[in-house]
């Protein structure tokens, strides 16, 4: 299997985010892709593929700001990391302001996930990856891993929070799709909901999304990922929410997998992306499933089975010390 990765996403180093009511170091550091592409043996550069791909996800207006806000922070005067303080209530009205506290505001959705100097590049280079595994996979190959770091699953089209910018698995489907992909499912076993590929396709018939994820009544990010959530418009009952109670082993997140393979295959997608998360490992810090390192390897053989070509996007996992394992039991399944 071929493994896309830029050493570019590693420039993106914040110093702390705000968890859980105080300051605390920045969990999604360099290290874990360190691990990871230690564990897997190394990755390939990938190609520059350009700013279309990325553009046919996010706002224009989105990703101006992504680039141009930590410089306009450092003019403003503050110091260290870009962080939103105030957020617009649901209903409030839409204005254009000037202010970068505003914007931060307007454009994100927590204070964990701040903006440095090197966070566009890092962004960047992490959708080239996704793209460099989609376009093997297109070109023929059964599945291709693409180390995305930062990851992507909760950036909207134009917004961003959970440690994720550019939301990689939506890049990799529309890249998918515009390549003439009749129909694309993306299938997300990270931990968290993934609420930015969630409302990106949420009106789309053209994108089937199913995620396995935290109860969101007790887990982040709360405001998506219930059992209700189906889609809209065009895109009604092509997205499938399978929310799972804290403590969850391999046996009942399997079978919630299996609802959900059962669900694409219905859809008869030309491609799948998998969105994939270690923090459903039993010993995550900031997660509450019980999965084992040898359990990705069984629940990655069920997805191969199915025979469908298969981009692997990574997301999230924060055990440093079993993230590689993790990774590479998954990948051995493949």
């Amino acid at each position: 299997m071929r493994n896309f990765f830029s050493p570019a996403q590693l420039g993106h180093a914040p110093a702390r985010e705000l968890h859980n009511g105080g300051f605390t170091a920045y969990a999604e550091t360099p290290s874990r892709a360190q691990r990871i592409a230690e564990a897997i043996g190394g990755a390939e550069a990938p190609r520059d593929h350009g700013m279309a791909a990325i553009a046919a996800v996010h706002t224009p207006d989105y990703l101006a700001f992504l680039r141009e806000a930590p410089a306009r922070w450092a003019a403003a005067g503050r110091p260290g990391d870009a962080m939103g303080y105030v957020w617009p209530i649901v209903g409030r009205r839409a204005l254009k302001l000037d202010r970068i506290d505003g914007q931060i505001g307007r454009y994100s959705f927590d204070a964990s996930t701040p903006l440095t100097a090197q966070t566009w590049d890092a962004a960047y280079w992490s959708a080239q990856s996704v793209l460099g595994a989609t376009h093997a996979v297109l070109d023929g190959d059964r599945a291709a891993f693409a180390l995305c770091r930062p990851p992507g699953h909760h950036a909207g089209a134009d917004y961003y929070g959970g440690y994720c910018y550019l939301n990689t698995a939506a890049i990799a489907a529309q890249a998918a799709r515009d390549a003439g992909a009749r129909r694309v499912a993306i299938l997300d076993i990270d931990y968290h909901h993934g609420n930015g590929t969630q409302d990106i396709f949420w009106e789309r018939g053209d994108v089937f999304y199913a995620s396995i994820h935290a109860d969101p009544a007790t887990d982040y990010p709360f405001y998506w990922g219930h059992a209700d959530e189906t889609g809209d418009g065009d895109g009604r009952g092509a997205s499938l929410n399978l929310p799972l109670p804290h403590g969850t082993t391999l046996d009942p997140f399997r079978r919630a997998q299996g609802v959900a393979l059962d669900a694409i295959t219905r859809f008869a997608p030309d491609l799948l992306v998998l969105s994939f998360g270690a923090d459903t490992w039993e010993g995550d810090p900031i997660s509450h499933f019980k999965l084992t390192s040898a359990d990705y390897a069984v629940l990655a053989r069920d997805i191969a089975a199915c025979g469908w070509p298969c981009v692997i996007a990574m997301e999230g996992g924060y055990a440093l010390d079993a993230l590689g394992a993790n990774v590479e039991s998954l990948l051995s399944g493949f």
